[in-house]
């Protein structure tokens, strides 16, 4: 069994009982009986036989009240196989919801290939990105520039050090604080009414929600739709319509990041979730896997959400015209710029399908290498964008 440090033992010492028992009831453990000033907890994995562990668990603080916290971080440093500081510092966390990101890469158990990193990492912010998008405005294609409120959720996400089990990421989402995590309750305490359970679940509005609780809700209510609408994809001839499951957090945008997980390689994974004991979910939430053929029909999925319904009013392109199209009616010019609503700025081609007034702009900003500014309404145009519906051209004099 793992000992704990002398510095580890005092920080246990200054642990709240209700710190404990609020970690022990997130991690699955339950309390089963009342003992003479402690309570005996106890956890039984899944695919082990034999007995549960068990804990004893102080009601308050008495003379051995260190000690016995100390021997719970040296249990659920052997049931988790992780050290007791880094269970310390998770027990000393706010409320949080959970996310774990599990690789399957080539190698050693415990590495990772950079490359697989980089791509999970930025898919894993463009699921919350997705997510918050959606918690705010439900569509099945998201517009690239995204509110300050969604930014700060992307912003406030941390993550964690890394799970035994191939390659785990684990990121965490904080939760107002307050001893409910901002929601006001009664009795025994649930996210949801017991009257309710059979009627509400992860995939539907929940009353005072908190804005986080709202996304982690719905990038597991997505991530889930996504699957599904993979499964069934993979089972049709043609995609399927999908635009229906925008109201729980489906989207192309979260298809493509599920997508961008995966990597070049394509490689499997999985997603699990745990919820703060703040505040707690009665419903299952399993784990989801997603695999190559999945990725591949995400992709169809996301390409089919986006020719239909991806049509984005109002946007703004600076660039330089770099060809004229004069075989085409209506006219229309290449623009090498960028889109002002995008957060990278990265400069792209973008077919401009140009008004009668503005062919002669045009063609003045081609001919002296003039920087334009055009608004319009963008849409799908292979594996890129075009711009059609424009409202404005204006050409910037030297």
């Amino acid at each position: 069994m793992t000992t704990i440090t002398d510095a580890e033992f005092e920080e246990a010492a200054a642990l709240a009982p209700g710190v404990v028992r609020r970690y022990l009831s997130g991690k699955g453990w339950s309390a089963e009986r009342d003992l003479s000033g402690a309570e005996l907890w106890e956890w039984k994995p899944q695919d082990e036989p034999g007995q549960p562990y068990e804990l004893l668990v102080p009601m308050q603080r008495r003379r051995d009240y260190a000690g016995r916290v100390a021997d719970i971080l040296e249990t659920l440093a052997v049931v988790e196989a992780r050290p007791p500081g880094a269970i310390l510092r998770e027990m000393r966390l706010p409320p949080v919801d959970w996310q774990f990101l599990r690789l399957v890469p080539p190698g050693p158990s415990g590495t990772a290939p950079l490359l697989d990193l980089v791509s999970a990492l930025t898919g894993l912010k463009d699921l919350h990105t997705a997510a918050a998008s959606s918690a705010l405005n439900p569509l099945a294609v998201q517009p690239a520039q995204k509110p300050l409120l969604v930014k700060d959720h992307v912003a406030a996400v941390r993550l964690d050090q890394t799970r035994v089990g191939s390659y785990v990421i684990a990121a965490h989402t904080p939760l107002p604080e307050g001893p409910y995590g901002g929601h006001d309750r009664t009795g025994q305490g649930s996210l949801f009414d017991q009257s309710e359970l059979d009627r509400r679940s992860l995939f539907e509005t929940q009353p005072s929600e908190p804005f986080a609780r709202r996304v982690s809700r719905l990038l597991y209510a997505g991530v889930t739709c996504a699957h599904a609408a993979a499964e069934q994809t993979l089972s049709d001839d043609s995609v399927p319509r999908f635009e229906h499951m925008a109201s729980a957090g489906l989207s192309a945008n979260l298809c493509e990041a599920l997508v961008r997980i995966a990597g070049e390689e394509r490689r499997d994974f999985s997603l699990s979730f745990a919820w703060s004991p703040e505040r707690p979910v009665e419903q299952p939430s399993p784990p989801v896997a997603i695999n190559l053929h999945h990725t591949k029909a995400l992709e169809a999925v996301a390409q089919d959400l986006r020719e239909r319904l991806g049509r984005e009013e109002g946007a703004v392109l600076h660039g330089v015209v770099t060809k004229l199209h004069r075989d085409v009616n209506p006219r229309e010019a290449t623009i090498y710029g960028s889109l002002l609503h995008e957060d990278t700025q990265r400069q792209r081609r973008v077919r401009v399908e140009l008004r009668p007034e503005d062919i002669d702009r045009a063609t003045d900003a081609w001919r002296y290498g003039l920087e334009v500014a055009v608004t319009g309404d963008l849409e799908p145009r292979g594996t890129g964008v075009r711009m059609r519906g424009v409202t404005g051209f204006v050409v910037r004099q030297e």
